[in-house]
């Protein structure tokens, strides 16, 4: 009797919370035509090539043996692996031999990703790269999605100029201005995909992977005659047939060093952050590659470089990926790889002092967009007179269609969202699931939920929860502050 009247005050008490929110309405127009398909391996994890050799045990971190790796693979949604970074070209490390690349495409079959991989470029030998072009390709070629050529050759540091000798064959015509050094990286990189080519028929490669951002603000132009390496490459090379696609790389709050908790949260939850960001670089950068004919992937993305312990590693980095995600995956991206590298303990996953593996809650933006992106991008249009801080997506399959909900309120003057969603063709059941910590706490690094259930080493079990039926082609739904919500529809 007592335990029945704790849980029903407890209840109440809850009940009553969320009343005490204000709400506010918003409501979204889902178009009855779709785009784009969503590539299956749009969403992926980034890693260092040096993480491809094995440690001081002469063990593997990518192995088919690496049983907790993989199961944290498969049960967060990770679809795709790019092997790369600044280590690929560092003449410090090792470049991988066969013995490594066998384990990792050992890994990359059990954990059932596609493969973008790196081999050198600065100082680099074609020869040497175009071997292990074939060995891969003679081998592997069904979990490879294409070879990149090294990694942001955009940056000063890359180049040859007076007292700094790097790459006699990357060279900068106007010493200290980095964007002269475009027309000679241009000439070796295509030295080297020849010579791939020439042992591989038929290879598809992607690149630049320019490291520059520019002109989102507080970053350094590296841009050759006003225009980005990567559109710049795109427009030479999109007659080749090799490129598969090209690739850029992304920190919207640039370095992390002496941003605190609650800057970060404001940053990574800001709508300036899509407006002053995503839309300067895609309209610099993504768009005029689109004009070209090709896409583009993000193959190194981060909220901070290096990360804010309590804010990378929270339930707010959730929030954030999953949004980061969505946004360019309607802007017609081919894919996003959040960058990871295995000692910094803000990335994605990370392995504890006890060498065991564990995830960070960005990790639920995995899984949330692996459930609501099997299908066609659908544009939507949204009412919002009160100007509240909510995004939404949606993505139509056959049947369904799939709309995902941000509330990115937070703080003394947060408000529910009573968000109206309507379409000409919805009809019968609407479900929902969502994506929570606890109390709405932004700062959460456990208790998180998706679907009532947390990610767990042996998978998930989260559930969808019916709602009232959509009537007269449109549902009401409440998605709470400092949480998101995705809404599966049936259509007719």
């Amino acid at each position: 009797m007592n335990l029945r009247l704790t849980s029903l005050l407890a209840a109440c008490a809850a009940l009553c919370s969320q009343h005490a929110i204000a709400q506010s309405h918003v409501t979204v127009e889902i178009a009855d035509h779709a785009g784009t398909e969503i590539p299956s391996d749009f969403a992926g994890l980034s890693f260092e090539s040096s993480n491809l050799n094995p440690d001081k045990e002469g063990q593997h971190l990518f192995s088919p043996q690496n049983k907790p790796f993989i199961d944290l693979f498969r049960a967060i949604g990770i679809r795709n692996l790019r092997v790369g970074g600044g280590t690929a070209d560092g003449p410090e490390f090792k470049i991988p031999g066969p013995a490594d690349i066998d384990q990792l495409f050992g890994f990359a079959k059990a954990a059932d990703v596609k493969v973008i991989y790196t081999v050198r470029l600065l100082n680099g030998d074609t020869q040497q790269d175009a071997a292990i072009a074939k060995y891969i390709h003679d081998r592997y070629a069904s979990q490879l999605a294409c070879y990149q050529i090294g990694n942001e050759p955009d940056w000063h540091s890359f180049h040859t100029s007076p007292g700094h000798e790097r790459d006699p064959r990357i060279v900068e015509t106007t010493p200290n201005i980095p964007g002269t050094a475009y027309p000679s990286f241009l000439k070796d990189w295509r030295q080297f995909a020849s010579t791939i080519e020439a042992a591989v028929p038929g290879a598809k490669f992607t690149g630049p992977d320019t490291g520059s951002n520019y002109p989102v603000p507080g970053t350094k132009d590296t841009d050759f005659d006003g225009e980005s390496w990567t559109q710049r490459f795109a427009a030479d090379e999109k007659s080749s047939g090799r490129l598969l696609f090209v690739t850029h790389h992304d920190y919207p709050g640039q370095s992390a060093s002496g941003v605190s908790v609650d800057t970060a949260i404001e940053s990574m939850l800001s709508p300036a952050w899509l407006q002053d960001r995503y839309e300067v670089l895609f309209h610099h950068v993504q768009q005029p590659v689109q004009e070209q004919g090709l896409t583009y992937r993000m193959t190194e993305a981060n909220d901070y470089t290096g990360g804010v312990d309590g804010a990378s590693n929270a339930f707010v980095s959730a929030l954030w990926a999953l949004d980061y995600l969505h946004w360019h995956a309607a802007h017609g991206a081919a894919g996003v790889n959040f960058h990871n590298k295995s000692w910094i303990f803000t990335d994605t996953i990370y392995r504890a002092s006890d060498e065991t593996f564990h995830f960070n809650p960005k990790a639920y933006a995995f899984k949330a967009f692996d459930i609501a992106s099997n299908g066609r991008i659908n544009p939507v249009s949204m009412s919002n007179p009160d100007k509240m801080n909510v995004t939404a997506y949606a993505v139509r399959s056959d049947r369904e269609i799939y709309v995902t909900l941000i509330n990115k309120e937070h703080g003394a003057t947060r408000r529910t969202a009573s968000v109206t969603l309507q379409a000409g063709d919805l009809r019968g059941p609407v479900e929902a699931m969502p994506l929570e910590a606890p109390n709405g706490d932004l700062t959460a690094r456990e208790g998180i939920r998706l679907g009532g259930a947390p990610i767990e080493q042996s998978g998930w079990n989260g559930r969808w929860t019916r709602l009232s039926s959509a009537k007269n082609g449109h549902t009401t739904v409440a998605v709470p502050p400092s949480s998101a919500l995705i809404v599966k529809l049936a259509t007719k």
